[in-house]
């Protein structure tokens, strides 16, 4: 990629630490039927995480330097969706109101 980012190096790492799977196993859960079953469906049968999360395989075991900028704006998407999910679930849920 000749028009890389100036924060190629950051968007890289923040990427590999926020996807916790291998690329093979990635691939193996994405052939599931729990896998292709749920998810918000955009335009056809597939689902828009499934579809994302076939591109992060191709991301995994892409060559940085053959990056687009296309590729790293997901990558970062993927890692703000990751950090998002993280915090939710580390925030308690509030008590119930008493009545």
């Amino acid at each position: 990629m000749s028009d890389a980012p100036a924060d190629l190096d950051d968007a890289c790492r923040e990427f590999t630490d926020a996807v916790n799977m291998t690329p093979a196993a990635l691939k193996k859960w994405l052939d599931t039927d729990a896998s292709t079953s749920v998810g918000q469906k955009k335009d056809g049968p597939e689902s828009v995480g499934h579809e994302s999360g076939r591109r992060v395989v191709r991301l995994l075991e892409a060559d940085k330097r053959d990056l687009s900028a296309d590729d790293v704006a997901h990558m970062k998407k993927v890692a703000g969706s990751a950090e998002r999910l993280s915090r939710r679930r580390l925030t308690p849920a509030p008590a119930p109101a008493s009545t």
